[in-house]
C-alpha cells in the first residue's frame, strides 16, 4: 500500500497540472475562436513592416471616406497591386460606366448585380477599394472576407457630407427621393461594423497620407498581438517570464506570484483628432473607441465587442448619458456614476465585465467569481453576472464575501437579494481587509485551487478592481467627463483639469491615471480618504503603515480599506515598472505591515497624483453646505471628495468630483446632515422621506424597488476564519455546479 503522504503529492501535482491545462485551455478556445473565423486572417502573411503575400487588404468606408485616394498610397508604400471596385471590376464588368447601370437597372437591382460581379472576383496580395454599398451585399461580403482583412475607415458623418458636397454627389445607392443623405450613411453604418475586422478612427482634417498610415498601423498591430501583452507587476526586472494576453488576465485575476496584471507597454496614446472625433460620440460608442485601442481583436473582435458595450451601456442605466456631468459651484463639475441598477459607480465596470470574462471562458470547466466588497462591489458584481445570458449563468458562480458590520443596511438589502442561481452573498464578522486577504489567500494557496479544480472542474477567479477586465472599462468615464466638459464649451481641448476621487482600493483613481496615458489632460487626481487615511497618508509622505491602524467605522463605508490593492499597480506605473521594487515593497507590507519608498519615487508619485481626508463632521457638512447653496443631495463619499476638493484644487482648474454613489444608499446619514427631523428606521420609507427633502438628483427606482422586494435580507453569516470561508467556497460550488466523479 501506497503511503499516505506520497499519495497526497501525487494528487497535487495532477492538480496542478489540471489547473495549469485549463488556464492554457482557456486562452487557446478563444484564440481559436477567433483565428478560425471567417473573418480573420492567418498570422503568417504581414511581417513587422507590412508585407502582402497571399491575403488582401480590403478598404471599406461610406461614399466619400477615402477609400481610392487612401488606398493608392497604401499600396505604393506595400509594393503591391491597388484594385479599385468600381474601376477594375464593376465596370470591366459590366462594359459601361457604374452611373449608367445604376440607371439601367435601379438601386435594388443594381446591389445585387453589384453583388453577382464581386461574388465572380477573385484576386489576392492586393489592396481592395470597395464601394460604400458593397457591405450591403452579404454573399459579396463573405467572399470577400475570406480573402483578406476588412479595414474599416471610419469618417464622421458631417465629414462625408461635407466632401459628397464639395464632390457635387447628391444621391447614393439607395437613396428615394426626399430622404436626407444623412439618413441613409446611418442606416449603412450597421453594415460597416457588421463586416469589420479593424477600425481605422478618422479625425476631421486628417489628410490621405496620415489615413494610410493608421491603415498599415492598424494592419500591423490585427497580426502582431504579442505586442500586446501583460506582466505581473513583480515580475523580476528582465524575466522572459510566459506572456499572457487579455484573455488570459481577465480569466485568471490575480498573477501567479501574487501581483496584479498590466499593460507591458503600456496605454495606446489617442491623437488630438481622435479625441474629437469621440468627443461627438455617445458614450456607448466612446467606450467602444476607446475598449477597441486596448483589447487586441485576436482576444475579442470588434463586432462582438460592440455588441457586449452596447448591451453593457443601455436601458439598464437610469441616464442615457450613462455618466453625466453636471455643473456644482464654481469650477467643481460632479460626474454622477450612480444611474446604472444597483446605484453605484461599480456598474459602469460590472455591467461589461462578466460579458468579456463570459467570452474568454473556455467551455470544459466552471469558474467561481470570488469577491470582497466594501459596500457597492458585490450587488454590482451580482447585478453583472446575473444578466449574462443562461449558459454562461450555467458555467460561472458569483460568492460574494462583506463586512457584517461594515455595510449600510440599504446596501445589504442589496447585496442579500441575489438568492436564486449561482450567487450568493456572505456576511463575515470582521471588516473588508479580512475578506479581501482571504480571497488573495485562497488564489494564492496552490493545494486549494487544485483541489477544486480536480474534484469540481472549477477554477477561481474574481471580479474586483484587482481583475484587469473591471479595471479597463472604469478608464472609460474619466475620458468621457473631459470630453463632456470640452464639448460644453467649459474647457478648450487641451486645456487641463483635476478629478477628485474618493478612494480605498485605489482602482478608480487608477483608470484616471490611465485615462491621462491614453492622452486625456488631467493635471492631477486628487485621491480623497475618510478618516482610513493609509493612502492620503502614502501620497503625502511616502509611507505606507499599517501597524496599529484598525479600520475606523466611518459614515463612508465603501472607503473604509487600510490595504489598498491598486496602489501595487500605481508603484509599478510610477517606478517604470520595477517589478523588483514593487514584490520587495508588497512582501515587506504583508510581512512588517510597513514600507517607505524612496523621496526620489516619492516626487514622482506627487507628480501626478495629491491627496487628502476629511472628518466625519466636514463630511456631514459638506452635504449640508452643497445642499443648502444648490439643493442637490451629495452621498457620503462624494461629501468626501468635494471637502477635499475645496482644500487641495487649483482654483484656476476644474476639477471633476466622482460621485461614486447615489445619495439614497446612505439615506439614514444624508438625513442627518440634511438636518431632517424625521428619520425612519425602515430603509424604504427612509428613501421616501430623503426624496420628499431633495428631489436632486433624481431617487433611485431600481434601488427603491430592490428594497421593496427584499425587506427581510436574510443571508449567511460566517465568523472571520479562513477555514470558514473556504468552507463556504466548497459549499457554493456544491450547489451551483455538478460534482466531477
Amino acid at each position: 500500500m501506497l503511503p499516505v503522504a506520497y499519495c497526497q503529492r501525487v494528487k497535487m501535482f495532477i492538480a496542478m497540472e489540471v489547473l495549469n491545462n485549463t488556464r492554457q485551455l482557456a486562452l487557446k478556445a478563444v484564440r481559436w475562436r477567433t483565428s478560425t473565423s471567417p473573418f480573420s486572417i492567418s498570422r503568417s502573411w504581414l511581417s513587422t513592416v507590412p508585407q502582402i503575400e497571399d491575403r488582401n487588404i480590403l478598404l471599406m468606408g461610406p461614399p466619400g471616406a477615402g477609400k481610392t485616394s487612401v488606398g493608392r498610397v497604401v499600396a505604393h508604400r506595400l509594393g503591391v497591386p491597388v484594385i479599385d471596385v468600381d474601376d477594375h471590376i464593376l465596370e470591366v464588368t459590366w462594359k459601361m460606366p457604374v452611373a449608367d447601370k445604376l440607371s439601367e437597372v435601379g438601386d435594388e437591382h443594381f446591389l445585387e448585380e453589384e453583388g453577382r460581379a464581386l461574388c465572380k472576383f477573385s484576386t489576392s496580395g492586393s489592396v481592395i477599394s470597395l464601394t460604400g454599398s458593397n457591405p450591403l451585399h452579404s454573399g459579396a461580403m463573405q467572399h470577400l472576407k475570406r480573402t483578406g482583412l476588412v479595414v474599416y475607415l471610419d469618417v464622421a458623418t458631417d465629414d462625408i457630407i461635407q466632401r459628397l458636397s464639395r464632390m457635387k454627389v447628391n444621391r447614393i445607392v439607395g437613396q428615394e427621393a426626399g430622404v436626407p443623405i444623412r439618413q441613409i450613411l446611418h442606416y449603412r453604418k450597421q453594415f460597416y461594423e457588421k463586416w469589420l475586422d479593424t477600425r481605422v478612427l478618422c479625425g476631421t482634417g486628417d489628410t490621405v497620407e496620415e489615413i494610410a498610415e493608421k491603415v498599415l498601423q492598424a494592419v500591423e498591430r490585427y497580426q502582431n498581438s504579442k505586442s500586446e501583452t501583460f506582466v505581473s507587476t513583480r515580475r523580476e526586472n528582465g524575466s522572459s517570464s510566459e506572456s499572457k494576453y487579455f484573455s488570459d488576465v481577465v480569466l485568471e485575476g490575480l498573477a501567479p506570484d501574487g501581483g496584479l496584471y498590466v499593460p507591458q507597454k503600456g496605454f495606446p496614446k489617442l491623437d488630438v483628432r481622435e479625441w474629437l472625433r469621440i468627443a461627438e460620440m455617445s458614450y456607448p460608442e466612446r467606450a467602444l473607441a476607446m475598449l477597441e485601442k486596448c483589447i487586441h481583436p485576436m482576444d475579442i473582435p470588434g463586432t462582438d465587442l460592440r455588441r457586449m458595450v452596447f448591451r453593457a451601456y443601455g436601458v439598464n442605466f437610469a441616464s442615457e448619458a450613462i455618466a453625466p456631468v453636471k455643473h456644482l459651484v464654481h469650477n467643481q463639475f460632479v460626474q454622477e456614476l450612480f444611474h446604472g441598477p444597483t446605484a453605484s459607480f461599480k456598474d459602469l465596470a460590472l455591467q461589461l465585465m462578466p460579458q468579456l470574462f463570459a467570452y474568454c471562458l473556455p467551455q470544459m470547466c466552471n469558474y467561481l467569481i470570488l469577491v470582497a466588497t466594501s459596500g457597492d462591489t458585490g450587488s454590482a458584481v451580482l447585478s453583472g453576472f446575473g444578466n449574462l445570458h443562461d449558459l454562461d449563468r450555467q458555467r460561472v458562480g458569483v460568492l460574494v464575501f462583506f463586512p457584517e458590520e461594515g455595510v449600510s443596511e440599504i446596501q445589504k438589502r442589496q447585496l442579500t437579494a441575489y438568492k436564486e442561481g449561482n450567487a450568493r452573498a456572505v456576511g463575515v464578522l470582521s471588516d473588508f481587509d479580512f475578506c479581501q486577504r482571504a480571497i488573495k489567500t485562497m488564489f494564492g494557496d496552490s493545494g486549494l485551487t487544485g483541489h477544486l479544480v480536480v474534484e469540481y472542474g472549477t477554477v477561481l477567479s474574481t471580479a474586483n478592481s484587482i481583475n484587469w477586465g473591471r479595471l479597463l472599462p472604469q478608464v472609460v468615464y474619466h475620458a468621457s467627463a473631459y470630453l463632456d466638459l470640452f464639448k460644453d464649451g467649459v474647457i478648450k481641448f487641451g486645456e487641463p483639469i483635476d478629478v477628485c476621487i474618493p478612494t480605498g482600493n485605489f482602482g478608480n483613481a487608477m483608470a484616471a491615471l490611465y485615462a491621462k496615458q491614453m492622452g486625456i489632460p488631467i493635471r492631477k487626481i486628487i485621491c480623497a480618504s475618510n478618516q482610513n487615511r493609509i493612502v492620503s497618508d502614502f501620497i503625502t509622505t511616502g509611507v505606507c503603515d499599517l501597524r496599529n491602524q484598525p479600520l475606523i467605522a466611518s459614515l463612508s463605508p465603501a472607503i473604509d480599506i487600510l490595504k489598498s490593492s491598486n496602489l501595487e499597480r500605481f508603484l509599478y506605473h510610477t517606478s517604470g515598472g520595477d517589478g523588483c521594487l514593487v514584490r520587495d515593497l508588497f512582501t515587506r507590507l504583508e510581512k512588517d505591515q510597513y514600507f517607505k519608498v524612496s523621496e526620489s519615487l516619492l516626487q514622482k508619485i506627487q507628480e501626478d497624483v495629491v491627496a487628502g481626508w476629511c472628518s466625519e463632521e466636514e463630511c456631514l457638512a459638506a452635504i449640508l453646505n452643497v445642499h443648502t447653496k444648490t439643493g442637490y443631495a451629495m452621498d457620503t463619499h462624494t461629501a468626501v471628495a468635494k471637502a477635499v476638493a475645496d482644500r487641495l484644487q487649483d482654483p484656476w482648474c476644474p476639477v471633476v468630483i466622482c460621485s461614486t454613489a447615489h445619495h439614497g444608499k446612505f439615506a439614514p446619514t444624508v438625513l442627518k446632515a440634511l438636518q431632517c427631523p424625521n428619520n425612519p428606521s425602515d430603509p424604504v420609507d427612509q428613501l421616501r422621506e430623503l426624496a420628499s427633502v431633495a428631489s436632486t438628483p433624481r431617487m433611485h427606482q431600481n434601488m427603491l424597488q430592490c428594497l421593496k422586494e427584499n425587506s427581510r435580507g436574510e443571508h449567511t453569516v460566517c465568523q472571520a476564519d479562513f477555514s470558514v470561508l473556504v468552507e463556504e467556497v466548497e459549499s457554493m460550488i456544491q450547489d451551483s455546479f455538478l460534482k466531477v466523479l
